[in-house]
């Protein structure tokens, strides 16, 4: 199954871009294989602000967020998860507009506040809802904003690519748990943390779903050949990938292949895998 993935974007870095009523994007120059074009930062409100996912420590994007802020009062800098792309100039920003750093409990940076699932935040004319999307990593939230059927969706869900799991901070089953607990949610276009919007968020959510549901089943299939490592199935299932993004690949094999273990259909030996019903010991 092919993934209804949109490469098409134009992220002109350094611009305040308006991608919905009283929201703004600006894309960070830290373009790459894991970061597309560069991380977004949102801009949302018009009087006042709320800054989500101010992006990583670059002097250029710290200029170009106090630009598009233009002076007005930011009522928060709140966070979808921990990784320094999205969160490394939290610090920077909150020392020239002087507002609170929010997020996730089991976030391990430095903040002001803690987000909890289900929870609402009314932030200057802007009214949020927390939804925790752990998975991508155990910190990730995401933010449905109040009367716009808008989500911001950080790394969880995004139109250009698939989301790394990484162990041990990412769990397969934890992002699984994540789709599904969005296909009922009414929020019909997402914001999401790298790329353009996803504009029919449920029919990706499906093909995502879909694509894991494959990639399991592909890995089960591979160690009914014999054990392997994570590595050599990695290499089998993703011919032809680019270097760069090998190790990410492995990541996400590496977090199958866990969540497979903790429902007892593979068994671990170090680092090679087998099902249950083989010896897990190293191939010969």
């Amino acid at each position: 199954m092919s993934l209804p993935l949109e490469l098409q974007f134009e992220p002109r870095h350094g611009d305040a871009v308006p991608v919905a009523p009283g929201v703004h994007r600006v894309t960070a120059r830290n373009a790459g294989p894991m970061t597309f074009h560069g991380t977004n930062t949102y801009l949302v409100g018009s009087d006042d602000l709320v800054v989500i996912d101010p992006g990583p420590s670059d002097d250029r994007h710290l200029e170009a967020l106090l630009a598009a802020i233009a002076n007005r009062p930011v009522t928060a800098i709140v966070l979808t998860h921990g990784h320094l792309d999205h969160s490394a100039l939290a610090r920077s920003l909150q020392r020239n507009v002087d507002a609170p750093i929010l997020a996730s409990a089991a976030y391990a940076g430095s903040k002001d506040g803690d987000l909890a699932d289900h929870q609402v935040l009314s932030l200057g004319s802007a009214t949020f809802e927390v939804v925790a999307t752990p998975g991508h990593t155990a910190d990730h939230v995401a933010f449905a904003l109040r009367g716009a059927s808008l989500l911001f969706s950080g790394d969880h869900v995004m139109a250009w690519s698939t989301t790394v799991i990484a162990p041990p901070d990412g769990r397969m089953s934890d992002y699984m748990a994540s789709l599904d607990r969005l296909m009922p949610r009414r929020e019909t276009r997402y914001l999401p943390g790298h790329g353009g919007p996803v504009e029919r968020p449920q029919v990706l959510l499906r093909a995502l779903r879909t694509h894991r549901r494959m990639r399991e089943a592909a890995i089960l299939n591979r160690l009914a050949t014999g054990p392997a490592e994570a590595g050599a199935i990695t290499a089998d299932l993703y011919r032809g990938i680019e270097p760069a993004l090998r190790k990410a690949a492995t990541l996400s094999v590496l977090a199958h292949l866990e969540d497979l273990t903790e429902k007892r259909r593979v068994t671990r030996l170090g680092e090679v895998f087998a099902l249950v019903d083989e010896p897990a010991t190293p191939p010969v």
